[in-house]
């Protein structure tokens, strides 16, 4: 059960502006590793935290399900998943039961939340893959996915979303810009074998999207979704790892289409070594590693096992992102190229010095951390948001930011990547810009003011309390 999985929570679980990690332990006891790191730009240093024991992880995603203000921890396994209360200090203790979170014994690989209107606490949806239980599995025995929405202040027994087709990933966003977040799901085609598809599900009509939607039915290998705006209008475009060819695909105001080969993100084969055969993408997250304005993009690679038709030594990828929307590959100048099985990952700043650092776990062999040394890289603003309760990190904004020549834009997601997400301020780079400022759109579609934004730093932004 553990081919798949690995993935790793990057959040701040004591408030010192330091984000920790939660890596998923598969078979092993997942473990907590708490930043330590001395000043902003020092070396990364950790230690060991101290959480519930918890075996047969598969991964993990912060949020802060009960509206206090601090972040929790939906855990994701195979058997019964976790729903863990955080506490300050980095202390978690089960609260599966107290918020009457009904769970049960599937193998789960994806995970994503949204608050709907009026709701107290999100929705969950929770992705599973190969119905264990099936005799005739694994093949044609995908497992079906569930919807949690919230009776009050606990969990109803949840919707099961019909049919599955072995998701991997999946996430919540405003993929259309209409105000509302609609769930994608990325299955893979390996056990579906035929008359699967990605899914698009659209919470307050409770269906799936169709052709008659103008949803294209496309078929991969789907590990791992990641979102961002990368053209200027608006709209997320999305990144979609696979075996073979990674998916990247542009947002249009009639759907989504397939980004040309041109661009330079298929990341189809290892770029070095002398192995020619197909790549097995996973985790993919955007980012911006020099902090230049334009966004690139991280894939985690590595085979399943032993899979004889792809590639066995498969280094990771660092698709920079160039001015006239290409993609160039640096992960071997940025000496990230491993080729151990890599799995799940972040790309986030864990020291505070405004350059994005990168975890990835890899499948028996050591889980990775290195530090960004970029040297010349441009400046940054980084944005933080918190609003009155049950929504306190206010997921499903939107962020704009101008003044760095093209207008940049952010939602603040949950979900997504291969088995593990972040919940950290929004990272912007800026170039060499001096001055910046941002607007908000919240998730409730209030539009807030242009206001400054220094470069350099960390901007919190606040919503009043509204009587």
């Amino acid at each position: 059960e553990h081919f798949v999985g690995g993935g790793v929570a990057v959040f701040d679980c004591n408030g010192d502006g330091l984000p920790e990690i939660f890596a998923a332990g598969g078979e092993n006891p997942a473990r907590l590793f708490v930043n330590t790191t001395a000043a902003p730009g020092a070396p990364l240093t950790f230690t060991l935290g101290d959480i519930p024991d918890i075996t047969d992880t598969t991964g993990a995603y912060p949020l802060d399900i009960d509206g206090d203000g601090v972040l929790d921890l939906a855990v994701l396994r195979v058997g019964p998943n976790m729903l863990l209360k955080g506490s300050p200090g980095c202390r978690f203790a089960d609260a599966t039961a107290d918020w009457h979170f009904a769970t049960d014994t599937r193998w789960t690989t994806a995970f994503s939340a949204t608050w709907e209107p009026g709701a107290q606490l999100p929705t969950l949806a929770f992705g599973n893959y190969v119905d264990r239980d099936n005799p005739n599995g694994p093949f044609e025995a995908c497992d079906i996915n569930q919807l949690y929405r919230p009776e009050g202040e606990a969990y109803g027994e949840p919707e099961l979303l019909k049919p599955g087709y072995c998701a991997l990933s999946m996430l919540f966003s405003d993929w259309f810009r209409r105000g509302r977040a609609d769930l994608w799901v990325s299955n893979d085609r390996h056990y579906y074998v035929h008359g699967g598809h990605e899914q698009m599900y659209r919470p307050e009509e409770n269906r799936f999207l169709g052709p008659e939607d103008g949803w294209q039915n496309v078929s991969i290998w789907g590990m791992g979704i990641a979102a961002r705006d990368i053209t200027g209008d608006g709209r997320p475009e999305v990144m979609l790892t696979s075996m073979g060819d990674q998916l990247l695909e542009f947002a249009t105001a009639e759907g989504y289409r397939k980004a040309p080969f041109s661009t330079g993100a298929t990341a189809h084969r290892p770029f070095t070594g002398d192995d020619g055969r197909p790549s097995t993408g996973w985790h993919a997250a955007f980012g911006d590693v020099d902090n230049d304005g334009l966004a690139d993009i991280f894939i985690s690679k590595g085979n399943v096992d032993q899979m004889p038709d792809m590639a066995m030594h498969d280094p990771n990828n660092l698709l920079m992102g160039r001015a006239d929307g290409t993609f160039s590959e640096a992960a071997a100048s940025a000496g990230i190229a491993s080729t151990d099985r890599s799995r799940g990952a972040a790309l986030v700043d864990l020291n505070g010095d405004g350059l994005q650092d990168l975890v990835v776990v890899n499948r028996r062999a050591p889980m990775e951390l290195w530090q960004n040394a970029t040297i010349g890289a441009g400046n940054w603003v980084g944005v933080d948001l918190s609003q009155p309760g049950p929504n306190t990190h206010a997921v499903g904004a939107w962020v704009e930011l101008r003044g760095s020549g093209t207008p940049l834009v952010q939602e603040r997601t949950v979900g997504g990547g291969h088995a593990g997400g972040s919940a950290v301020p929004l990272h912007f780079g800026v170039g060499s810009a001096q001055t910046a400022e941002i607007r908000v759109t919240w998730p409730d579609g209030t539009v807030g003011d242009w206001i400054p934004a220094p470069v350099g730093k960390v901007t919190t932004v606040s919503r009043p309390i509204t009587q």
